[in-house]
C-alpha cells in the first residue's frame, strides 16, 4: 500500500511538472542573432529550416551591423550577421571583452540606387553625380534633380538610405563619398529597408538606395538604375561587373559559443545550406570552392579576420581573400 501510495505521489508530481514545462519537457537552447537586415533574409531563412529539424529556437534581431557588433562584442548575442567586414574598432571591442570570433563570408550582394516608377527622366546614374548628392557639403546646396543635370526637372529631390548603424550606409559611403560615415544629413533614413522601399515608392521625386535582394522582392515598387551603364542583377554582381557596388556579405560567430552544440549545430547547417537558400532569398552565392574554404575555415576554427583593414575592393573574389591570393576585400 505505502509504494502504492510513493507511486502515486511520484504520478501526481511528474503530472504538475509537466503542466509547468519541467519535467519530461526538455529546456530549448535559444541561439540569439543580430545585426544587418541586409543579411537578416539569408540568416532567417536558414533559422526556419533548422528549427524545422532541431530543437533550439533562433531569435534575429536588426539593429544593423554596427548595432549588431556592438552587442556581439558584449557578448549579448552568439552570432553576428554583417554587410561589411568588421572594424579595427569593434576587434578592439571584442577584444577587450574576451570575445574571440570566427569570420565567415556567406554570399555577395549588391547596392541598388532605386526611384520611384513615375519617374521618366532618369535611368543610369553616374559616380560623379551620387559623391555630389551624398556629399557632406551637398546639404542644403544640392536640393533639385537640376542641380544633377540641368534636363532634369526643376523639383526636389527627397533622399532615402539605411541608418548609420547599417553596413551598407558604410560601404556606400565609403565607394561613393570616399569615407564612412560621411554623407548629408538631410535624409530618411532606417534600419528597415522595407521602410525604405515604401519611401522611395510612393514619392515620384525620390532616390534612394539597398540591397539587391530587398530590390528584387520589391522591383514593381521601385524602378533600378544603371550605375556607369551597368545593371544592377544577379549576373552582374556574380561575374563582378557590378563595380564598385557589389560586396560580400558576413556571419561572425563567437568561438566560446560554438562549443554549445545548438550554436556549432546551427552554423554547419547554415554552412551547408547557405548557397541554396541564399540564391532562393535573392542573393549571389559564393562558389561552390569560395563555400568549402569557408566551411574549412569554420571547421579549423580560425579566430580574427582577414578582410579587415585591407585594400582592394573591386574585381576581387573572396576566394582570392580565403586562400591569400591578394590583399583582401575590404579598406
Amino acid at each position: 500500500m505505502f509504494k502504492i501510495a510513493q507511486l502515486n505521489l511520484l504520478c501526481f508530481l511528474c503530472m504538475v511538472m509537466f503542466l509547468s514545462g519541467g519535467c519530461t519537457k526538455k529546456s530549448v537552447h535559444q541561439i540569439r542573432i543580430d545585426g544587418s537586415s541586409t543579411v537578416f533574409p539569408i540568416t532567417e531563412a536558414v533559422a526556419e529550416e533548422f528549427q524545422k529539424q532541431n530543437k533550439a529556437r533562433v531569435v534575429i534581431g536588426i539593429s544593423g551591423t554596427g548595432g549588431g557588433f556592438k552587442k556581439f562584442c558584449a557578448g549579448e548575442v552568439a552570432v553576428i550577421q554583417a554587410s561589411r567586414p568588421i572594424k579595427t574598432s569593434e576587434i578592439k571591442s571584442c577584444a577587450q571583452n574576451k570575445i574571440e570570433f570566427i569570420e565567415l563570408p556567406i554570399a555577395y550582394d549588391g547596392i541598388v540606387i532605386v526611384v520611384n516608377p513615375q519617374n521618366t527622366w532618369v535611368n543610369d546614374i553616374s559616380m560623379m553625380e551620387l559623391k555630389k548628392l551624398w556629399e557632406p557639403e551637398a546639404q542644403n546646396r544640392i536640393t533639385k534633380w537640376n542641380q544633377i543635370r540641368a534636363q532634369w526637372p526643376d523639383q526636389k529631390i527627397n533622399l532615402f538610405a539605411p541608418g548609420v548603424d547599417s553596413g551598407t550606409y558604410d560601404y556606400f559611403t565609403a565607394e561613393i563619398v570616399g569615407k564612412e560615415h560621411s554623407s548629408r544629413g538631410d535624409i530618411t533614413s532606417s534600419e528597415d529597408d522595407n521602410v525604405l522601399v515604401q519611401g522611395v515608392a510612393m514619392d515620384k521625386y525620390a532616390l534612394g538606395f539597398f540591397g539587391l535582394a530587398y530590390f528584387e522582392e520589391n522591383k514593381e515598387k521601385v524602378k533600378a538604375l544603371q550605375v556607369m551603364g551597368v545593371t544592377p542583377s544577379f549576373e552582374t554582381v556574380a561575374e563582378g561587373k557590378y563595380q564598385p557596388l557589389s560586396r560580400p556579405l558576413f556571419v561572425y560567430v563567437n568561438k566560446t559559443e560554438v562549443k554549445k552544440t545548438a550554436v556549432l549545430d546551427f552554423m554547419k547547417f547554415y554552412l551547408n545550406k547557405g548557397a541554396i537558400l541564399a540564391k532562393e532569398v535573392g542573393y549571389v552565392p559564393l562558389t561552390a570552392r569560395e563555400y568549402e574554404l569557408v566551411k574549412k575555415r569554420f571547421d579549423d576554427q580560425i579566430s580574427g579576420s582577414i578582410f579587415t583593414n585591407t585594400k582592394v575592393y573591386q574585381s576581387t573574389k573572396v576566394e582570392h581573400v580565403l586562400i591569400g591570393k591578394v590583399d583582401g576585400f575590404a579598406k
